[in-house]
């Protein structure tokens, strides 16, 4: 039935060489022979780890629809097969630049444009020097009738926002991402979790190896909607079969069923001061 699966790819390596064009277009189309119908890349996957250094780029940001994200959509119509990536994107309104997932139908259409709303301010992880966060809600969009969500790296860490996709339909939350690998034990119990309390299939994909100063690197991984670990991969093409009716088991059994208090979590925000972090720290800051 339409709709009841998705074959997703994991594409565990960074495009942004100038052979980056070609070999993008190599993997998806072996992500497309394996019986893949979408694939999600890490974390900017048209850039150099640029915020590995304070120093402003110029030339990191494009406007919407060209560049970086022209070329990822190039990639997926030319391959028939749906793609989440992203790009840093400056709004040519505002002229603010942000960090943004961009997910591509297999026609090379634009289904979503999500801006990351949890930025680091940290050695080898200066994201908000760079660019600024978010302010839009994440909402689910289907891929061939499969509802999915999307999140960025360390916006996971705030799971308000993987829950308010799940509770609004999303089977799955694709979560492309940069992180040193050291800290990998650290972000395998977070995607486990967030994916029980979400009742959603987690998919996250990391860039694949150190970079200038910064020494990114480690897993990529797959967690069912009941927290077990499907996949955890660093070939540079795996993929797993999403089915909703696993979605649909782990929603019908604890702690899937809890109801979800919207209503008494509404006025604890309320209450909350605004923009603030535990401990009492300044929103935006935080640790890949």
């Amino acid at each position: 039935m339409a709709g009841e699966t998705l074959a997703v790819a994991l594409l565990t390596e960074t495009f942004h060489d100038r052979e980056g064009p070609d070999r993008l277009r190599l993997r998806l189309g072996q992500a497309r022979t394996k019986g893949a119908e979408l694939a999600v890349l890490p974390e900017l996957p048209l850039h150099p780890w640029f915020p590995a250094s304070r120093d402003p780029r110029p030339d990191a940001a494009d406007p919407p629809g060209v560049g970086r994200e022209r070329r990822l959509a190039e990639a997926a119509a030319a391959e028939g097969i749906a793609v989440v990536g992203g790009a840093v994107v400056e709004d040519p309104q505002t002229g603010r630049r942000y960090n943004e997932g961009l997910l591509f139908d297999h026609r090379g259409e634009l289904l979503q444009r999500y801006r990351k709303t949890h930025l680091p301010r940290e050695e080898g992880f200066w994201e908000a020097e760079h660019y600024d966060a978010g302010s839009d809600l994440p909402i689910p969009v289907p891929v061939l009738g499969f509802p999915v969500g999307v999140q960025v790296c360390s916006d996971v860490y705030r799971p308000s926002g993987c829950q308010l996709l799940a509770l609004e339909g999303a089977r799955a939350i694709l979560l492309p991402r940069a992180t040193p690998g050291e800290s990998w034990d650290r972000w395998r119990m977070v995607l486990r979790t967030v994916a029980l309390i979400s009742g959603a299939y987690l998919i996250s994909v990391n860039r694949p190896e150190p970079e200038p100063g910064v020494p990114i690197g480690g897993p990529s991984v797959v967690v069912a909607p009941d927290g077990e670990v499907l996949l955890e991969t660093v070939d540079p093409v795996a993929v797993v079969l999403l089915e909703a009716e696993r979605v649909r088991a782990a929603r019908n059994t604890y702690p899937g069923y809890l109801a979800v208090r919207d209503d008494l979590y509404a006025r604890g925000w309320a209450r909350a001061r605004p923009g603030a972090a535990p401990g009492g720290a300044p929103a935006g800051e935080g640790s890949p």
